[in-house]
């Protein structure tokens, strides 16, 4: 059998292991990539927040992607029946990127996969991992490639950015169930042929339909824009009796009264896509000679767009960790990587959780507006999860509830 040798083996060239392994190769490691799929491929998660900016910029991915002109999400906008939430990225509390982007997956991620080869990484598509052992650090993964041949791939450390792949997790025996409530999503693209001029027709918009139901609307730059409903998994199914996503995601666009004028007529780009409960965990983020990164490790939800910057952070944070490994400095897996991952997923599934209670939605919509409290629920959406200066993050298991609680027993009062 073939046998090739390299210092860290990515497996997986989303946006997690292109920033991974172009920031590696920028450190002068021998890294390489092996991808399951063919790239352009189509992938959910099109909306990004300002967080993973810094992670592109710091890999050397940024003035690539900007090249491509995706359309530029200066914030985002939250619907319910006549009630209006606008964030503004700009106005956020703390230091940190003001805008990221919309983007269709299947040219983004093509767009970075490209670049990182540029860069000199040793990229291979269509190549599945099938097996994996290690002796300490060092592993021998086992791969095949599109024609049936195997071969061995010998690394000093392992990144799996296999997304919902989810490689490891599922050889190692390291899945675990979400701690969130089963949700589920239907979505496709569609020609914006209805699009209006100006903002409206730029903004990312999330109507909510339901306390736990609600539509994403994301506009893309190329005049298409990826429309999709989100909700308990029995609510989704409900939408079709047999099970036709298309009549669901019909349904559900019917019951938007803004949407329902834009959208009501137009026909779907492909066959909607079903998600079905796709949050998900694992038991450890690390072990010996790998680190789990993106939706390979921890997958929340799609409200609030944290899975690209959830996926990004962790493979510029276990690159960073494993350069200084293989220089042969002590790291602590558990303090500098996991623990760390692991406050942001804590911060952002008490905003997932008290979204779907209605807790956060109460924050929302409640006039007149805090403005301060509205700057550090801003930042949090940034992907800023991290700076503890702001009490929405340093507090974030009491902050949304008992301020909820005030407003409504405000309310109640009035």
């Amino acid at each position: 059998m073939d046998k090739e040798i390299v210092d860290v083996l990515v497996i997986g060239a989303g946006p997690s292991g292109c920033v991974s392994s172009a920031y590696l190769k920028k450190n002068n490691i021998n890294v390489k990539v092996v991808e399951k799929t063919k790239f352009p491929r189509l992938v959910v998660g099109e909306s990004l927040i300002p967080r993973v900016m810094d992670h592109f910029d710091e890999a050397g991915l940024f003035p690539a992607l900007d090249k491509m002109g995706f359309e530029k999400k200066l914030g985002a906008r939250f619907m319910r029946g006549n009630e209006v939430c606008i964030f503004d990225f700009s106005n956020k509390f703390g230091e940190g990127w003001d805008w990221t982007w919309q983007v269709p997956r299947a040219d983004f991620d093509n767009t970075l996969a490209q670049e990182v080869i540029n860069k000199g990484v040793d990229l291979e598509f269509e190549t599945e991992v099938i097996g994996i052992e290690f002796n300490g650090t060092d592993s021998i993964t086992t791969v095949k490639n599109k024609d049936g041949k195997t071969k061995e791939i010998h690394a000093k450390f392992v990144i799996d950015s296999s997304g919902y792949g989810r490689v490891l997790p599922r050889l190692l025996d390291l899945e675990k169930p979400s701690k969130l409530s089963p949700h589920s999503a239907i979505f496709a693209h569609v020609e914006d042929i209805n699009r209006e001029e100006g903002e409206e027709g730029t903004l990312i918009s999330f109507d909510i339909i339901e306390t736990e139901v609600w539509l994403w609307v994301i506009p893309f730059s190329n005049g298409n824009t990826s429309i999709g409903i989100v909700g308990p998994t029995d609510y989704i199914e409900k939408l079709s009796e047999n099970g036709d996503t298309k009549e669901a995601l019909r349904k559900a666009i019917s019951l938007s009264d803004y949407y329902v004028k834009r959208f009501g007529n137009v026909d779907f780009l492909f066959e909607p896509k079903h998600l079905k409960d796709y949050s998900c965990s694992v038991k450890k983020l690390f072990g010996d000679g790998f680190a789990l990164t993106g939706n390979a490790s921890e997958f929340l939800d799609p409200v609030f767009s944290s899975g690209m910057a959830f996926a990004t952070e962790g493979g510029m944070t276990a690159a960073k960790l494993a350069i200084r490994q293989l220089n042969g400095e002590k790291v602590d897996w558990q303090k500098e990587f996991a623990d760390y991952i692991l406050y942001g997923v804590d911060v952002f599934t008490t905003y997932v959780k008290e979204w779907y209670t209605g807790n956060l939605q109460e924050l929302f919509f409640h006039q007149p507006e805090n403005p301060d409290v509205k700057r550090k629920i801003c930042a949090v959406l940034a992907g800023y999860v991290w700076n503890k200066k702001n009490t929405f993050v340093r507090i974030h298991d009491t902050a949304i509830k008992n301020l909820a609680e005030f407003i409504k027993t405000e309310k109640q009062q009035a």
